[in-house]
């Protein structure tokens, strides 16, 4: 802006108006009434014109520090109307806007960039003021998680599920750590770490969680295939020296065959290299058929299946062996026609895998019982359960047995529940347990 020129302008009007003052002073001390008239009515335009140049600069910047004031900065001042020295100054506010306005759009893309990226990682986020416990700013994600709907104050939350609020806003989590969290038809474990930080005088909460159950089902089911692989390859590994005891044997048996005179053959030498290959070849093929039996789950047949016809097929199958060891079983389904879009040979498998173990389970109680119940979650997931009233599976054991070769039993081999799991993992479902010691089980399939 010109200052120089308002500056110079300003300058040279008090310079006539002192002029002028000075000149009335002077017709007054020499009664010039004619003169006197006419130095009072200068002194008076100068007074006035001198105020109207210093007015209409600061009308123009009240006008400007108004638009300022209330964010209105699509204000555009014209630069071609007006004296000199406001166009200067119409000019130098029209090039704050312009920078002002350039520096939003670069901050709003800037937060829409941000905005766009939190949506699409696969955690959740949210902060709020710590005071008044309104959202300052949420992903959907966070709301999914929690399976929760959008809300403006964590007050919201505290009335409607007062047990996940003390867990998630009224604990504070400074190192991320694990904890599970009961949700309305299922329990999920999430990792969780906080902040707390300050905007001026207001202080925020910032908290991020992540399902880490996801996560580790998708590293669990990577590992299994890398497992496979490696165990595979053991296997070979341990076939090449029975290959090898076997091709010595051979060759001592033909040379006894061929030289009798020269080569004694050893009949306890044989028998034994022969049972040491025969041991050992049977416990690869237990072990190879463990194996085969995970291995060969990679690919679903998958098929539109009334669930009455999957527990038909399960109760004609297993009902005559149960009911022969006195055991209570019941088979039922809740509400409408339920379908599902599975392999029913696996998931058969499944089942049965589960009603066995059940059985194991409460064959000691006095009125042992087994339910296996079909239903439909508000999220229109479809729910199959298998109860049992035995005594429940203790905590140190429930923590591992979808592990695979972890087994509680003297000749179970580790892979039942394992199988289970990677066949509804395959499923795109997934397979829980809810047990407590002297309260019985519950393992739930959720498609």
């Amino acid at each position: 802006m010109n200052y120089r020129g308002y500056i110079l302008r300003l300058f040279f009007r008090i310079l006539l108006l002192v002029a002028a003052i000075l000149g009335l002073t002077y017709s007054i001390y020499t009664e010039k009434t004619t003169y006197m008239v006419i130095g009072s009515l200068i002194i008076f335009y100068l007074i006035v014109d001198t105020y109207n140049f210093v007015k209409r600069r600061f009308v123009a910047m009240d006008d400007f520090f108004q638009a300022v004031k209330y964010r209105d900065f699509s204000r555009w001042f014209p630069e071609d109307r007006g004296p000199k020295d406001i166009r200067f100054l119409y000019t130098g506010f029209n090039e704050i806007n312009r920078t002002i306005k350039e520096i939003n759009a670069k901050n709003e893309a800037q937060y829409v960039y941000l905005q766009k990226i939190l949506e699409m990682v696969d955690i959740g986020i949210i902060a709020y003021n710590l005071e008044t416990g309104n959202v300052l700013w949420s992903n959907d994600y966070f709301g999914e998680i929690l399976d929760i709907p959008s809300f403006k104050n964590i007050r919201f939350i505290e009335s409607r599920k007062p047990k996940l609020f003390n867990t998630i806003f009224d604990t504070y989590h400074r190192e991320p750590h694990s904890i599970s969290i009961a949700l309305q038809n299922e329990s999920i474990k999430i990792l969780i770490s906080d902040t707390v930080f300050q905007v001026d005088e207001d202080a925020f909460k910032l908290i991020v969680i992540q399902d880490i159950d996801t996560t580790l089902n998708k590293n669990e089911s990577e590992s299994w295939k890398k497992l496979l692989s490696v165990m595979t390859h053991e296997i070979m590994n341990s076939i090449a020296p029975i290959s090898s005891l076997a091709d010595t044997l051979q060759k001592s048996v033909e040379l006894a065959i061929e030289h009798p005179q020269k080569n004694t053959l050893e009949l306890d030498d044989l028998n034994a290299g022969i049972k040491t290959v025969k041991n050992r070849s049977e416990g690869l093929l237990k072990f190879a058929k463990t194996y085969r039996s995970l291995s060969k789950v990679t690919n679903l047949n998958l098929q539109r299946i009334m669930v009455s016809e999957l527990f038909n097929n399960i109760q004609l199958l297993m009902e005559p062996s149960i009911k022969a060891k006195n055991i209570d079983i019941e088979f039922k389904i809740s509400g409408a026609r339920l379908e599902l879009d599975i392999d029913i040979h696996l998931i058969e498998q499944v089942l049965i895998n589960l009603i066995l173990n059940a059985i194991d389970a409460c064959i000691e109680e006095d009125a042992p019982k087994i339910k296996v119940l079909a239903s439909q979650n508000q999220n229109r997931d479809i729910l199959i359960k298998v109860y049992d009233n035995g005594l429940g599976i203790p905590e140190d054991i429930l923590e591992n047995i979808f592990v695979p070769f972890f087994t509680s039993k003297a000749t179970g081999s580790g892979i039942g529940l394992s199988l289970c799991k990677q066949i509804m993992l395959l499923h795109k479902g997934k397979i829980m347990v809810k047990s407590a010691e002297g309260e019985g089980s519950v393992f739930s399939l959720v498609f």
